[in-house]
């Protein structure tokens, strides 16, 4: 009922006005039925109404039927006119809960909603009838709650009518009694009515009139998190017999329900009433918990008549008038110093007070198992509760009866969390337990067993472990052995500014992330939002690894010792650190047994970002698909960084030798858990996956042909060793084709992006200039040369002389697709991506191959999504897979990053296959490349990036290109006709998700194309980047920058970067 904090009284001198919370609730849509409730309430507080019910106003309640002894026969001719709803508006925040509290696990891994889903499914086979079923989520649970049955429960998500939005009201500024305001978090200016908002919105929906409509006339309403709540066909009956209005299903009261409130009879008109504690004077307390006065509670299990329901909504003018109950908040339900706020509630039970004829029924307490707190949910989850075959916890037969009495530190375990640390190895046993009183922290397993009467204090902060069977003791624990190395030390911190994650996770300079709790605050940042998002962390193995850049060791045992603090109990490390951003996502997939497979990794890298001291760090972290964090999870850290007060880490945990391959294993002092930490070969499960995909024997006969030779750059990237790994060890090569692969911390004071501006050494190498024109050259050149980024996912392709772009590499690979084996043998690909500033030239290949194809913004979770489109969504098919970007970056379905070393060995595959006879002239790159170009045409296609620029200067830039996107469609430019202007905007076809601004366009009638975005992922300033397209259908041999010339004058000029960022030269073009 939310009656924590609530005062009894609430007076005030001048009438405040209900208008600007009118207005307020208007602007945001709320209807109109809703805003009279609220408007009732508001007057009650401002009238000085305190809702005080005197002892001397009512009188106790004589003897009610009990449901035990109803002997009417069961109608089941009534279901076909009753509905079932569940109320499921509640976050469960008082446990710590920031989601749903119905979706919290209760046992065998269902949530209170599988149960609940699952009771429904049973109830419609045992009656054999569809009985109707409804949810009234609020604003705050709709979207997970929705989102639940969609992916398990489809059959009941596809019912109309399933849900019923609970309304929501403002919070009420305690000084002045107007709407309060919260600028860090507007959502934080509404909460929920309460639940007595279902009457409210029974009507402002709509679904009331429907209902009757539809021939409806009772309807049972329950808690969510009250299991024992089902619809039970007698008392239906009786309900329906007795020709009542309004019954409620009251238990009797004993001591522990003595402070909680409790049914009446008003004195003045007969009717029921409910006084709950906020309603009880001082001086009436002791008559107020006399539970031999005043027997019974509501267990929150109403039926309702809907047509005596709409009686009454009629007779008040569209609402039911319900006493207020008042709470004394702050704003900011995070920050104790924010705004004080009354926040205002009503109860649905008290409705009982305006339907005349209104009755109540004793039920079994069986028909009342909420979980309150902690202590209910340990007990429902123990073996003193088991499942029946209706999916309803009920008592152990083995308790005799009574159900043991849990009285956990109420400091200690308040919240869920709390819980879940102090049971990950297991739910103690407490089906022979009669009382469990705990004081202080401790930790127990399924080897923990409670008989009798049993008492545990701890004194020491640190928790100690309970095993074994515990019969009718008193035990004090505080001197008994902890965890030793494993113990973990809870450090107070606060939150840093700027620690929102990006499409590539967390890049700043190096300087930041050491500085002092910068790195612990996201990794415990991440921990939570992983953990919140239903991961155990517990079960299962976290990877880490990175590029080898400065800080990579350090940073690799912070982030052991806070995953050990959390709970994680094995860790695969790359060895010397070092795993490419693949790998890690092919470590995840591909790596077993099952019962280690890796639930999540940090990955610690700033891609192509340059290294050092003085130069750019960085953290990701990608989950058990193998892809990048999706954006609820990123959203959830971000949240987490802004209001973290600590964090966990386990000091004394030893360091880790992440040189040496093999496991080291950490046993806590008291014996309880241990933790291993095993560092792998870095490029083992990465090359494994890559020779199934490939044909690397077709690939050995290319490279060993006398006119063929090739040089690979890793950039003193992390991918030396894999290139090492692949060229050298599997396919036999002298060391000498790879070039820069010793991986060096600071990438040798180089810029490890694989462009033709950075991999200068390559590109001359191979006979090209930094714009990829041809330079006159005194030896021989390498047929084929390819260079990687810092992390490994990026890619460039060279042949002899000859650049090919990101845009024709992607488009030529999907041309040919089935010279490779993971394609050939699944029937080829059924989908291809690129993000939007991505050249147009694979959209051509996929619709001559009638594939399916998307346009996607950059990020490779956007890929993901699509991959992931049937085993996680449910949804359509689309792998075999191939997608890419425009900056470098190529990749399939198998894994979930994009993979620089894949698209090289590809191309060698590619180029294999239209070699097979070695006695005949080489088809080289430039052939396979202009042969495409003459079947589909050729995009001409450059990106400007200017780096560093001021963001201030660059943001306004691409403000005022936004503002004038309509202006600018149908104008004339140059020698072009922009057809249209606009800030894309992407509708993902898998999750229904929007991501918007993602680019300014300017798609010309011709279907040429400028685009601008800024790049999210730079650790310091802005980069703008300029895209330019043009397609020629018979001009397939000019140079780019005489095909571009016009169109990159009016890029330049659509922009006006001279003015806004002070240049109009770019850092790099490619």
């Amino acid at each position: 009922m939310g009656n924590n904090n609530s005062s009894k009284t609430t007076t005030t001198d001048n009438m405040a006005s209900f208008e600007p919370c009118r207005t307020k609730m208007e602007k945001e849509g709320i209807a109109s039925s809703a805003i009279s409730a609220f408007e009732s309430t508001f007057k009650s507080l401002v009238s000085g109404n305190t809702g005080i019910i005197p002892e001397s106003t009512i009188t106790p309640v004589p003897e009610l039927v009990h449901t035990d002894s109803i002997s009417t026969a069961p109608n089941s001719a009534l279901l076909s006119e009753t509905v079932v709803l569940k109320l499921n508006g509640g976050l469960g925040t008082g446990m710590g809960l920031d989601k749903a509290k119905s979706l919290l696990e209760v046992k065998n891994g269902d949530t209170f909603l599988d149960l609940t889903a699952k009771q429904v499914m049973c109830m419609r086979k045992e009656f054999g009838q569809n009985v109707k079923f409804m949810l009234m989520n609020s604003f705050s649970t709709s979207d997970d709650t929705l989102e639940f049955f969609e992916s398990k429960y489809p059959s009941l998500a596809a019912e109309e009518g399933l849900e019923m939005l609970q309304n929501k009201v403002p919070k009420i500024d305690a000084t002045t009694l107007v709407p309060a305001t919260c600028e860090s978090d507007p959502s934080n200016e509404w909460c929920p009515p309460g639940h007595g908002d279902l009457y409210a919105a029974l009507i402002g929906s709509g679904r009331l009139d429907a209902l009757l409509a539809g021939g409806y006339k009772y309807m049972f309403v329950s808690n969510s998190d009250n299991l024992g709540a089902t619809l039970d066909l007698k008392i239906l009956t009786h309900f329906a017999t007795t020709d009542a209005s309004f019954m409620m299903e009251c238990c009797e009261r004993t001591e522990n329900d003595k402070k909680g409130g409790h049914l009446a009879i008003r004195n003045s008109d007969k009717h029921l009433v409910l006084r709950e504690s906020a309603m009880c004077a001082d001086e009436d307390e002791a008559e107020f918990q006399d539970i031999t006065k005043h027997r019974f509670f509501n267990t929150n299990n109403l039926w309702i008549r809907l047509d005596k329901l709409k009686e009454i909504v009629d007779k008040f003018g569209g609402f039911i008038p319900l006493p207020m109950i008042l709470n004394n908040k702050t704003v900011d339900p995070k920050d104790d110093k924010s705004q004080k706020v009354i926040q205002l509630e009503t109860a649905m039970g008290a409705a009982i007070e305006c339907f005349d004829g209104a009755s109540a029924v004793v039920v079994p307490r069986t028909r009342f198992a909420p979980v309150k707190k902690c202590n209910d949910l340990l007990l429902l989850r123990s073996d003193a509760y088991v499942i029946t075959d209706d999916f309803r916890p009920v008592l152990n037969p083995a308790c005799g009866g009574s159900a043991p009495v849990v009285a956990l530190d109420s400091k200690k375990y308040k919240m869920v969390g709390q819980l879940e640390e102090a049971t990950q190895d297991g739910i103690p046993s407490l089906v022979d337990c009669k009382r469990l009183t705990i004081k202080g922290v401790v930790r127990m397993g399924r080897s923990t067993r409670f008989v009798g009467d049993v008492s545990i204090t701890n004194k020491s902060d640190e928790s100690k472990f309970i095993s074994g069977k515990i019969e009718d003791a008193t035990l004090d624990v505080s001197e008994e052995i902890g965890l030793g190395a494993l113990k973990p030390t809870v450090v107070d911190t606060a939150p840093i500014a700027g620690q929102k994650p990006g499409t590539s996770g967390l890049r700043k300079k190096t300087k930041e992330f050491m500085s002092e709790n910068y790195l612990n605050n996201f990794v415990q940042s991440v921990l939570d939002a992983v953990v919140a998002g239903g991961t155990s962390l517990s079960e299962g193995t976290l990877v880490v690894g990175g590029d080898g850049r400065y800080y990579n060791d350090k940073a690799i045992q912070t982030i052991i010792k806070m995953g050990v603090a959390n709970g994680v109990k094995r860790f695969w490390i790359g060895e010397n650190g070092l795993l490419s951003t693949p790998a890690v996502s092919a470590m995840i997939r591909e790596r077993g047994p099952v019962w280690q497979k890796a639930f999540g990794a940090f990955i610690l890298t700033a891609s192509h970002n340059p290294g050092g001291p003085e130069e750019d760090f960085g953290i990701k972290y990608n989950t058990q698909n193998g892809g990048p964090a999706p954006e609820y999870l990123m959203q959830a850290t971000y949240a987490n960084t802004t209001s973290i007060k600590n964090y966990k880490i386990c000091s004394d945990f030893p360091e880790i030798d992440i040189a040496t391959p093999g496991c080291t294993s950490v046993a806590a002092d008291d014996g309880s858990s241990s933790v291993v930490v095993e560092v792998v070969p870095s490029t083992q499960s990465h090359v494994a996956l890559l020779k199934s995909i490939f044909d690397f024997g077709a690939i050995k006969s290319l490279l060993e042909r006398e006119d063929f030779t090739m040089i690979y750059d890793s950039m003193h990237g992390v991918n030396g060793p894999f290139s090492k790994a692949v060229f050298v060890d599997e396919l036999g090569q002298p060391e000498s084709v790879l070039m820069n692969h010793i991986p060096k911390d600071d990438f040798n004071g180089g810029h490890a992006d694989p462009n033709l501006t950075y991999a200068k050494e390559l590109v001359a190498l191979m006979g090209l200039d930094k714009k990829g024109n041809k330079i006159d050259v005194s030896g021989s050149v390498p047929s084929f040369g390819a260079a990687a980024d810092g992390d490994g996912d990026r890619n460039m392709i060279l042949g002899s002389q000859f650049f090919v772009t990101p845009s024709d590499s992607l488009a030529v690979l999907v041309a040919n697709a089935n010279c490779i084996p993971f394609f050939s043998t699944q029937g080829g690909l059924k989908a291809v991506a690129r993000s939007m500033p991505t050249s147009g030239a694979v959209d051509l290949v996929a619709k001559d191959l009638n594939l399916d194809f998307f346009e996607t913004p950059t990020g490779w979770k956007f890929f993901g999504n699509l991959m992931d489109s049937k085993c996680i969504f449910k949804g359509k098919d689309y792998t075999p897979f191939i997608c890419g970007e425009e900056s470098f970056g190529t990749g399939s379905d198998h894994v979930r990053e994009k993979d620089g070393i894949w698209a090289v060995l590809a191309w060698l595959n590619v180029l294999a296959a239209h070699n097979p006879d070695s006695s005949k002239a080489l088809v080289t790159v430039e052939d396979i490349v202009k042969k495409h170009w003459a079947t589909y045409g050729r995009n001409y296609y450059c990106r400007w990036d200017f780096e560093g620029m001021d963001a201030a200067g660059a943001n306004a830039m691409m403000n005022k290109m936004r503002e004038s996107t309509e202006a600018n469609t149908g104008r004339t430019v140059g020698s072009y006709t922009i057809a249209t202007a606009d800030d894309f905007k992407y509708v993902d076809p898998v999750d229904g998700s929007v991501a918007q601004k993602q680019g300014i366009r300017f798609l010309m009638s011709d279907g040429s194309r400028i685009i601008f975005r800024l790049s999210g992922t730079a650790g310091s300033g802005a980069t703008v980047r300029m895209y330019i397209e043009q397609y020629e259908t018979e001009k397939l041999d000019l140079a780019v920058a005489d095909a571009l010339k016009e169109l990159t004058t009016i890029a330049l000029s659509l922009c006006d970067i001279k003015t806004f960022c002070g240049t109009e030269t770019p850092t790099v073009i490619t």
